[in-house]
């Protein structure tokens, strides 16, 4: 039953029955028999806190926090499409569907849609970016695909030939989405990405693409050119200066297509690396920046540099522990170590994105990227890259990859080893994508949050307080300890609540769980009572949150996270005491 329910005898509760912002008489505002009914309200809107805790291991320590309630001048603004997503180009046509829109794809942008006023942005590309050509006899796409492996069931397709439709289905979006498209470079053809800018270009010019409001914001060319010595796309002893130089010519050519000038929407992306050299020798923002890659009229429209990052690796066969990748330092140390590449790339006047991100390279980790301990990961991940900078964190996804927040289509083999399925998999959302739920429900549809992270002293929880118009409206809370399926005693914490700062204080508060059984699971997650495991992406069931008072603080346990929604009442502080019976 939903905590904050009505019953038969006492009617909603209401905080203005506390008489907000006067002090008064209680003689004056309450009879005995009203007095009776808001003592029978308070115990209402505490009880199901009190229920939550009795059902709770000892609580092993109680945690202060203390947070602004006026927005701080160093909070980070927060983009409504913070959490977006980098989709491999080489089955774009499986994601977009064909001929009508795959509903379930296009579902799971919409929720998101829903709760922060704008669709995730959508870069396609990836490695398959830099194995494709165009071809306008091609009516979608045809693709060459190698044989896939144990570690790697779903591999990226070796070469891949489009045509004007691959690119025009870019229409099958939400309206308002925007969009980054990936062009080869790899090949050193300038032919070939002149072919494809042009055929993108068709595409978003069609009255189609234009009437649903869908934009080709940036282009980019090349994905991870610091591999390319690597994997035999550059000869040895290939560089910053080889690459710059090369960049520079592709852009100038593709100028001519995009129109690229001032008034121009569609810029440039630069970087895109898999790994950053910093200050060293190799490919990094800092190092093309004094290559001179911004020198030119073409690098002069880069507006955007993209950074590519996992957590580790599983190329190799061998995967971490699952606590490792929730961990709140670890998360810290992973994104903080390219400080140094966001504060040269804010020096150029220029925003800086993770453009492809996940939890393990190589499609994930299997009992680890496909769990429900990744939601907290991708949650904590997002938050944090908002606070170091980073405007856009890009979770890349894949057919069949084992770290998707999103599996769009059938599946007949699995997402672990390959082996085929007794049953095909339906389209299903995996336990991440609930990450990017809570992460556009935190945000809002303001389109001015602004966010801080909440001082902790505890090593495994995280928390960020939320900002409209200066004022504090939300807080979330991470607990990143690992609860797996062998265990057996379910830690928690409690939180004490306490504000700094001039302003409303908040009296009551709803709280909203992220409801997990172990880490280690796959599915079963829920959000305030709801799934997102449904057949159709939508939610399903009633929405249920806890209302409690702000004094009693709240309780968090081992891998779950809460919202908080502050009720606030400043704007009608000032009006006459009324009693809501």
């Amino acid at each position: 039953m939903d905590a904050s329910a009505s019953n038969a005898n006492n009617g909603p509760v209401s905080v203005s029955s506390f008489c907000h912002g006067r002090s008064f008489r209680l003689s004056a505002c309450l009879r005995l028999p009203v007095l009776h009914s808001l003592i029978s309200q308070m115990y209402r809107l505490v009880s199901p806190l009190l229920m939550y805790w009795s059902t709770l291991a000892t609580i092993a320590t109680n945690v202060q926090v203390t947070i602004p309630l006026t927005e701080p001048s160093g909070a980070a603004y927060l983009t409504p499409s913070l959490l977006s997503f980098s989709i491999e180009q080489d089955r774009w046509v499986d994601w977009a569907g064909i001929p009508k829109k795959n509903s379930f794809f296009y579902n799971t942008l919409d929720n998101l849609r829903q709760l922060t006023g704008e669709p995730p942005w959508i870069r396609i590309g990836a490695d398959s970016e830099d194995h494709t050509n165009f071809n306008p006899q091609v009516q979608y796409a045809e693709t060459i695909f190698p044989p896939y492996t144990a570690n790697v069931p779903y591999p990226e397709a070796s070469n891949i030939t489009v045509g004007n439709n691959f690119y025009q289905i870019v229409e099958h979006l939400p309206e308002d989405s925007h969009v980054m498209w990936g062009v080869n470079f790899r090949e050193n053809n300038i032919t070939a990405a002149y072919l494809e800018t042009q055929a993108i270009i068709k595409a978003f010019d069609s009255p189609t693409v234009k009437a649903a409001g869908i934009s080709l914001d940036f282009l980019e060319i090349g994905n991870e050119a610091d591999l390319y010595v690597k994997n035999g796309g550059r000869p040895n002893g290939w560089g910053v200066s080889q690459y710059v130089s090369e960049w520079t010519d592709f852009a100038t050519n593709l100028s001519a297509i995009i129109g690229s000038s001032t008034n121009s929407r569609t810029k440039f992306i630069g970087g895109a690396f898999a790994y950053s050299s910093h200050n060293n020798p190799g490919l990094s923002p800092q190092t093309i920046f004094n290559a001179g890659i911004l020198d030119s009229k073409a690098g002069s429209h880069i507006k955007v540099i993209s950074q590519h990052h996992y957590s580790g690796s599983f190329c190799t066969g061998s995967g971490d522990l699952l606590q490792n990748l929730m961990t709140k330092s670890t998360i810290r140390s992973n994104l903080s170590s390219f400080s140094p590449d966001i504060d040269a790339t804010f020096e150029q006047g220029l925003e800086y994105i993770l453009g492809e991100t996940n939890s393990y390279s190589c499609h994930g980790a299997p009992g680890v990227s496909n769990t429900a301990g990744a939601a907290l990961w991708a949650l904590d991940y997002t938050l944090y890259a908002s606070q170091i900078g980073i405007s856009r964190v890009h979770f890349h996804e894949g057919v069949g990859y084992k770290y998707n927040l999103i599996q769009p289509l059938t599946l007949n083999r699995s997402i672990l080893d390959g082996s085929p399925l007794d049953s095909p998999l339906l389209p299903h959302v995996q336990p991440a994508y609930y990450a990017a739920i809570i992460a556009a429900e935190a945000i809002g549809s303001s389109g001015s949050t602004g966010a801080i992270e909440l001082s902790i002293n505890n090593s495994r929880i995280a928390g960020y307080a939320f900002y409209e118009d200066d004022i504090l409206v939300r807080a979330v809370f991470i607990n990143s300890q690992a609860f797996l399926a062998s265990d057996t005693d379910r830690g928690c914490v409690h939180i004490d609540l306490n504000f700094d700062g001039s302003g409303f204080v908040p009296r009551t508060m709803s709280i909203k769980r992220l409801s997990i059984g172990h880490a280690d699971d796959v599915s079963g997650l829920t959000w305030g009572t709801q799934s997102y495991e449904t057949s159709d992406a939508r939610p399903n069931g009633t929405e249920i949150v806890e209302k409690s008072l702000v004094s009693a603080g709240v309780v968090i346990k081992d891998t779950e996270v809460v919202l908080l929604n502050f009720d606030n009442h400043h704007k009608n502080s000032n009006q006459p005491c009324r009693l809501i019976t």
